[in-house]
């Protein structure tokens, strides 16, 4: 019997995109809605997502600095799970120095300056395409410890059933852990709820249900990675089918309506399951 295939392919960051893009008059009035000189208007930010949206869709290459920053870390935690060395980054260690030195008292000028190396390790500097991060080794440590004994990297498929015909929802966990799934976020700031509105709480506890693994509860870690500290929070969130399923259907069928809508601006076809 022939089994009959998905209409599209989508994955999570897809709909995170495309919400942002409905949510751009939220977004604009929380960031610049008491600004006398905002950087746009709201119609220009409007554009600005929209064409976010498609050129996510079409795969078009952009260089993030958050984006590598969160792949630099979500790397160095992977491989200290793994116990492996990376062919993705450049990783140094950075070992803690004491300065001692003395300035002369009648003009300032600096008599001597020894440095030495304790050879405690405090962090790691990590190198990325032309970027590089400095991750404090306590922070490293704290995630990679957390996740002890997690599957990294874990591909996950599933078929959501839509108006507009069945979906493949697919992507890879960060870390997937007996009774969690959980995904690494870095960022510059944190506020509650952040990724209420993200849809991997969605996706991952689905796929892997239609893989035949019930996990259900889902993490966003969050470090929020400053030039001298650093600070983590968690966001946590329960998949229950019968309240979560409805609403991914229904954002995955907006997503789709919008598909359809610019069908004619979309040029990597791969979103569509028959490449047309």
């Amino acid at each position: 019997m022939k089994t009959k295939q998905p209409k599209y392919n989508i994955y999570p960051s897809l709909l995170d995109s495309f919400e942002q893009y409905v949510d751009s008059d939220i977004i604009w009035e929380k960031y610049w809605g008491v600004c006398e000189t905002p950087p746009h208007t709201p119609e220009e930010f409007h554009d600005i997502q929209f064409q976010a949206v498609i050129d996510r869709i079409n795969r078009v290459p952009y260089d993030n600095e958050a984006v590598a920053k969160g792949t630099a870390f979500n790397e160095v935690v992977d491989c200290m799970i793994e116990h492996r060395k990376s062919d993705k980054v450049e990783v140094e260690k950075v070992y803690e120095k004491i300065i001692e030195g003395a300035c002369a008292p009648h003009n300032g000028k600096p008599l001597y300056c020894d440095v030495t190396y304790t050879g405690k390790i405090i962090g790691l500097n990590v190198k990325i395409g032309e970027r590089e991060f400095f991750f404090p080794i306590g922070l490293c440590k704290e995630f990679a410890d957390y996740y002890k004994g997690a599957v990294t990297q874990k591909y996950v498929e599933g078929i959501l059933p839509t108006a507009f015909g069945d979906v493949k929802l697919y992507g890879f966990i960060d870390e997937l852990m007996p009774l969690s799934v959980h995904d690494i976020k870095t960022a510059s700031q944190y506020s509650v709820g952040k990724y209420k509105r993200n849809s991997q709480h969605l996706v991952y506890p689905f796929c892997l249900m239609q893989m035949g693994n019930d996990v259900r509860t889902f993490e966003y870690n969050v470090a929020v990675i400053g030039k001298y500290n650093y600070e983590t929070f968690t966001e946590s969130y329960e998949f229950v089918p019968s309240r979560d399923i409805p609403v991914l259907q229904q954002r995955c069928e907006d997503f789709i309506q919008f598909l359809e809508d610019n069908r004619e601006l979309i040029t990597d076809k791969k979103i569509f399951n028959n490449g047309k």
